[in-house]
């Protein structure tokens, strides 16, 4: 062979470039971004669009319809999902893998800034790439918490803008940082309070002050001349708190009304709509979000670094301190030890299997050198794209381990075949690789094709394991490469006549033999294809196991979800709920009840709260996880809470949820429809959780002021009129913002508090018809109910429930009893325009299966016509291919016995191990076909030859086989962080390959033999 001759003549060659590989792997290892998942893109494009105490029926008709006319019709948009909240709408856009997400974030920013005016208090959109404003679980680097020191005055909101700006102008500087989101209640603003009945004596009506006070601005009159100078015109118009005061609002009998006689002005913080408590301290929470593609582990270091200096620096000196909830770095580097553990414990078993079959020590060492050279130019070609070292890359250097041996064990077989036949050292390295090269090149290429379809899957799974995909790809034609040049080369210099027993051993010879002789009878042959085909695809298909989406990774910690009372005021929530929590999470805290907490977090948003613990001893998490939910988050009058394990890829519980989605125009017949489909899953699933995305019932307290139009015309005024005074009465009317050349406060006209709806009514206020009358005379006043929130998918409102199946099911069989048990009753209730959709885990469960079995059709497909191509046989590829349904039932059956002893469904993750088998098992089908079909063209009779093969071949497929197999034991069966990402993928590869190695060595025998005319019963014949 030309490659092998060249590193024959080149040492000097081969060995530059063998150190140059190894120093840029070794480079690698230590530049290589480290983190505990490869990077996961997401086309999602988020918005949020603030309005400061609007209602969800006023969002959703101001906000958020415009914006979804605006976006529809994007290229590539699969889901426009929609919620108006309580002071703000949240809109999420999903688009189809593989869209250009940066042309359609220019897209979005084109078409939002084409959208009409929004209200004037509204905030400008927020549009950011990813789930939640960039905030998913996928972007979150850490959460910490600021709090009080003893001592030090509060409470810990006050001190919002000071840590603003300690903390961002720190942090968000951190190169790997994207943006550090603070949780601290309400900012400061500027806020005139009035007193309704001091205005409506003096005749001041409030549509009046609001525009008055709006106006008061600063403005520029551009430049002038005059003489030699040019000068800047300024109308500096704008008040400072202290003279706003003095603003005029009116005249009075030549006396001037002016805004101090009716309202008090001062910068105070607006009303809290949320809180954070920490181990029973209130606190300030501190979410640091990551960048795209940064160094998790650095970037987390330098933040940890900066912060707490900033603990003993700035921040102690305001009298506060803080503290870390969540230390990723702790679980990623026990995730990537373990896995690197058992990559060396591989090494070192593949080694020493390799050693029992060869029984030469200068022989192992000559088959041991390939796995560090080729997992070192993994590593290299890791650094180069632009990857990072991960679980799951470690992982493809651990299964790439066994895989890198094959073609090195080969053609060392092959050499010391030539050399003891008596050849010098250098032509039997150049005969016996050139022998065994046009097999191993069919062998190597089947390997990488069938990773091709995962290279190319663009989903969750398919970016999971990409990593994996890439890596094993380079380690396996590396290992090529490797076995052809250094190889040959070192076994040149360094074998000796014995290195190696003879492959005519007598055992070999015995298997040989006994093994052909099975297939020596067409009713044999027929007997052994049909048991060893028939057999195992019917078992596979019957010990097929469930089917999930991604495999649950799961935290050390317990993550919960509250739905509190409708209407409930965040002073209600904190004093009733929060402080009960903190109360009965105290004794946990002091170690005093098991399980000790090693910290806990609570918090509260606008539409709901979440609760986060973590035990001391991560062993005690299903403790915990009882305690929780039937202790301390158990009894809250007309709360709901939903509390489980954390998972590491984010949603709800472990990542197996099914978002059932009713629809139709008309919200309030929804409601009762969604209760009973609630009520259904639970009886149908027990011990499934049943997550409301919204209140299922018309219970948010509302007072809905109707105008009287006649009366209204009466007095001069309009609609928009009596709205501003109602905005005013209530949380305040939005009247500009006020700079003070350091930061933009909004400013508020609001009124004096009142405590009832009769209060409200009897309220004066002044007309243009200088008539002061109540109220209540201009419009009706009425206590009602309305929607907690409304929720829109692609357009149509929606009314979802999240389902998290019990750990017993899995995904497809809760999605199968959903089906059939609840949805018919439910599309019974439901509108004639109602209708049902499945969305979540579930919605990507269905089209992930459809993208799976799609790519290993083609791999299939592919895999024949390339093995067709390179041995020029259809026939024989035919054959080949008929030795997967092994591999199929062993994997099948691995994934049985692991279910035996832990929670293992088959999820895509572990799928792929499906597509991984198919090359690798061909791979041993390739050399004895390979062989067989040469010992013909040499003049032997096909049983002789398939003698010869077997004689020549079993002892380097055992032996690449096992080693192998120990290479990748250890990720299939030692438990560890991070394990149940590859644990079930590693056992379905272990098992395929020990099914297919043991019963592939009696099929192909009788594939090979069938249409074989009269047995030539010759002396046998040693393979040249």
């Amino acid at each position: 062979m030309h490659l092998t001759r060249i590193a024959l003549h080149n040492p000097a060659g081969v060995a530059v470039a063998v150190l140059l590989a190894c120093l840029l792997g070794v480079l690698a290892f230590f530049r290589l971004p480290v983190q505990l998942f490869p990077d996961i893109d997401e086309p999602v494009i988020s918005i949020f669009t603030g309005w400061r105490a609007a209602a969800p029926s006023e969002v959703e008709s101001e906000i958020i319809e415009p914006e979804e006319r605006a976006l529809e019709g994007l290229p590539g948009l699969k889901e426009l999902n929609s919620f108006a909240g309580p002071g703000g709408a949240f809109v999420n856009l999903r688009f189809a893998i593989g869209t250009d997400m940066q042309a359609t974030l220019i897209e979005v920013i084109s078409r939002m800034n084409q959208l009409p005016p929004l209200p004037r208090d509204a905030d400008a959109p927020r549009i950011a790439l990813g789930d939640d404003g960039g905030g998913g679980p996928n972007q979150t680097l850490s959460w910490f918490f600021v709090q009080l020191l003893p001592g030090t005055p509060g409470p810990v909101e006050n001190y919002r803008r000071q840590i603003e700006d300690l903390v961002r102008a720190r942090i968000e500087t951190i190169p790997g940082v994207a943006t550090v989101n603070i949780n601290a209640g309400a900012p400061e603003e500027l806020q005139i309070v009035f007193d309704p009945q001091r205005a409506a004596d003096l005749g001041i009506q409030l549509p009046r002050v609001a525009a008055v006070a709006g106006n008061a601005t600063d403005l520029s009159g551009g430049f002038v001349d005059i003489g030699r100078r040019q000068y800047t015109m300024r109308f500096a118009g704008r008040y400072t708190p202290a003279q706003l005061a003095d603003l005029v609002l009116e005249w009075r009998d030549g006396r001037p009304v002016r805004l101090g006689d009716i309202a008090t002005v001062e910068v105070r913080r607006g009303d809290r709509v949320n809180l954070a408590i920490q181990n029973g301290n209130p606190a300030i929470g501190l979410q640091i979000l990551k960048e795209n593609h940064a160094n998790v582990l650095d970037t987390l270091n330098a933040v940890k670094a900066e912060i707490f200096a900033m603990r003993d620096g700035p921040l102690k000196d305001m009298g506060l301190t803080v503290a870390q909830s969540f230390d990723p770095s702790v679980f990623i580097n026990q995730a990537i030890g373990m896995v690197s553990g058992n990559l060396v414990a591989g090494v070192i078993l593949a080694v020493l299997v390799l050693w029992l079959f060869l029984r030469d020590l200068r022989t192992t060492l000559l088959v041991g050198i390939v796995i560090p050279v080729c997992l070192l130019v993994a590593l290299a070609v890791l650094m180069l794209t632009g990857r990072t070292l991960n679980v799951i890359s470690i992982a493809g250097l651990a299964f790439g381990v066994g895989m890198t041996t094959d073609a090195a064990v080969v053609v060392l077989e092959s050499i010391v075949q030539r050399r003891e036949k008596g050849l010098p050292l250098l032509q039997a390295a150049l005969e016996g690789t050139s022998r065994v090269w046009p097999a191993l090149f069919a062998s190597t290429a089947a390997t990488i094709v069938v990773f091709m379809p995962v290279v190319f899957m663009e989903d969750a799974a398919g970016q999971l394991f990409a990593d994996l995909s890439l890596t094993v790809v380079i380690a396996v034609a590396t290992s090529l490469v490797v076995a052809v040049t250094l190889l040959p080369l070192a076994a040149s210099r360094w074998l000796k006549p014995a290195t190696a027993e003879a492959p005519s051993d007598a055992r070999w010879r015995r298997m040989a033999d006994t093994i052909v002789g099975w297939t020596d009878t067409p009713r044999r042959r027929y007997a052994i294809i049909g048991s060893l085909l028939v057999v195992p695809a019917a078992l596979s298909w019957l010990l097929l196991p469930p089917l999930d989406y991604l495999p649950p990774v799961k935290r050390d910690a317990i993550d919960g979800f509250f739905q509190f009372p409708p209407g409930a005021s965040i002073e209600t929530i904190d004093s009733e709920i929060v402080q009960e929590i903190a109360r009965r999470m105290d004794p946990y805290m002091r170690g005093e009840k098991e399980p000790a907490l090693k910290n806990y977090y609570v918090l509260v948003f606008p539409g709901g709260g979440s609760i986060g613990a973590r035990p001391l001893d991560p062993a005690k998490i299903d403790l915990l996880d009882r305690v929780i939910n039937e202790e301390i988050v158990s009894g809250f009058p007309d709360t709901e809470v939903f509390a489980s394990q954390g998972n590491l890829f984010g949603g709800f519980g472990d990542g197996r949820n099914i978002d059932f989605q009713l629809q139709s125009s008309n919200l309030e017949a929804l409601f009762p429809i969604a209760r009973r489909a609630q009520q259904l899953i639970a009886e149908k699933l027990p011990g499934a959780q049943v997550q409301a995305f919204q209140g299922l019932e018309m219970a948010e307290p509302e007072l809905r002021i109707s105008p009287y139009d006649r009366r209204l015309n009466e007095v001069g005024w309009t609609r928009g009129d009596v709205g501003t005074v109602v905005r005013a009465l209530g949380d305040g009317a939005w009247v500009g913002e006020y700079f003070d050349g350091e930061r933009r406060l909004d400013m508020f006209l609001r009124a004096a508090p009142w405590d009832t709806p009769e209060t409200l009514a009897s309220v004066p206020v002044a007309t243009p018809s200088g008539a002061v009358v109540p109220l209540g005379e201009l419009a009706r006043i009425e206590a009602t109910v309305g929607p907690s929130g409304l929720r829109r998918v692609d357009g149509r409102r929606t009314v979802g429930l999240n389902v998290s199946p019990p750990k017993a099911l899995s995904l497809q069989q809760a999605i199968d009893v959903v089906k059939r048990d609840v949805e018919p009753e439910i599309a019974k209730l439901l509108p004639a325009d109602g209708s049902i959709r499945y969305a979540g885990n579930a919605g990507n469960l269905r089209t992930a299966l459809d993208n799976m079995r799609f790519n290993i059709g083609i791999a299939m497909l592919v895999l024949f016509l390339l093995v067709a191509a390179l041995v020029r046989s259809a026939k024989d590829s035919a054959i080949m291919m008929l030795t997967i349904p092994l591999a199929s039932f062993g994997g099948v059956l691995a994934i049985w016995l692991l279910r035996a002893v832990t929670s293992q469904t088959l999820d895509l993750l572990t799928m792929i191990g499906f597509i991984i088998l198919m090359g690798m098992v061909v791979n041993n089908a390739i050399l004895l076909t390979d062989e067989t079909r040469t010992g013909e063209r040499n003049g032997l009779a096909r049983r002789d030859a398939i003698a010869a093969a077997l004689r020549t071949r079993t002892r380097p497929i055992l032996s690449t086989t096992l080693s192998g197999l120990f290479g990748m034991l250890p990720l299939a069966v030692v438990p560890g962080p991070g394990s149940a990402l590859y644990r079930g993928l590693g056992a379905v590869i272990v098992g395929g390959m020990v099914v297919n190695t043991a019963f592939t060595l009696v099929l192909l025998p009788a594939l090979l033999r069938l249409g074989e005319k009269e047995p030539a019963w010759l002396p046998s014949y040693e393979s040249p």
